[in-house]
């Protein structure tokens, strides 16, 4: 007999998992950076028991540990596929073409609508190293635990049941509302949430793993949080002073160049991502969304 739980779509049980998986895996973090800035933040002590905490998070999400029955889901779910090397290179190198092109894509966004400043608070009373800390533990948590959630538990049921299309605007969607935590994020930068989700999600679907996202992600974090931090621009502003809206000023040189620049860097990072799709195809053996096993990434059956 079905349980409730079995006789949900797939699409519902994969936008519940993914969401546990990434409040699980982010809501500690933040927890002891609020006790951290309040208590002793001229030391960055939360970083070690976060980094504890995410160390047991992610063997278990990855399939280690109780319950036994459902460590192969879990396994499957995660999708800590290992990559080839020769795969490795070409998905870092497509997703980081992809992410050229996103910064590309605000430029000319940043001139049709105004997108909000983000506001880091004061941390005057916060070292520079607690900051540094803070920092580096952030990008992992996010690399980890966002990646584990969004592009393993919740995109791979979507696109294996689904497509990839229908996988990313989920994902894309969810990862925005999920920020609207904050109190700057809100529906007008729901393209650039669903333009991060293509391109970690691409990488996930080819490569059958989380990790070339992973990397790109913690990596995007580190460089958005220094930008904020020495300049005050938020990870989808132009600057910190945006020019006019192209509706009072009209489009000038600056807006025009900006639209090229996004086509040119968009055209180039799907030629990479199409190349990526090729080289994959090789490796994966008889499908990209079976799981990349050892044996089938030699080249042998299982």
């Amino acid at each position: 007999m079905l349980t409730l739980w079995q006789r949900l779509p797939v699409i519902v049980r994969a936008v519940l998992t993914g969401l546990i998986v990434a409040f699980a895996g982010t809501t500690p973090w933040a927890i002891l950076v609020k006790a951290n800035q309040t208590h002793h933040p001229e030391i960055p002590w939360a970083v070690l028991p976060a980094a504890l905490y995410l160390w047991l998070f992610w063997r278990y999400v990855k399939g280690e540990w109780w319950p036994r029955s459902t460590a192969a889901a879990r396994r499957t779910s995660c999708r800590s596929n290992p990559v080839p090397a020769e795969i490795w290179g070409r998905a870092l190198f497509a997703g980081s073409l992809g992410l050229i092109a996103l910064v590309s894509l605000m430029n000319v966004l940043n001139r049709l609508v105004r997108l909000p400043a983000q506001q880091m608070g004061d941390l005057s009373h916060v070292s520079s190293l607690t900051i540094l800390g803070w920092l580096l533990m952030s990008a992992l948590v996010a690399g980890i635990a966002e990646e584990s959630a969004f592009r393993g538990y919740m995109q791979g049921p979507v696109e294996r049941r689904y497509s990839l299309v229908i996988a990313i605007l989920v994902t894309g969607s969810l990862f925005g509302f999920a920020h609207f935590s904050h109190p700057e994020v809100g529906l007008v930068l729901m393209p650039y949430y669903l333009a991060v989700a293509t391109i970690y999600g691409a990488l996930a679907y080819l490569t059958n793993s989380i990790w070339p996202g992973a990397v790109l992600h913690a990596a995007g974090n580190v460089l958005g949080s220094l930008d904020l931090l020495t300049r005050g621009q938020a990870e989808w502003q132009a600057s910190p002073s945006p020019a006019p809206l192209v509706w009072q000023s009209g489009p000038d040189a600056r807006f025009l160049i900006a639209c090229l620049l996004f086509l040119v860097t968009a055209f180039v990072a799907v030629w990479a991502y199409a190349m990526l799709a090729d080289v994959a195809k090789k490796y994966s053996g008889i499908a990209l969304l079976q799981p990349m096993t050892t044996a089938t990434v030699r080249g042998t059956e299982v």
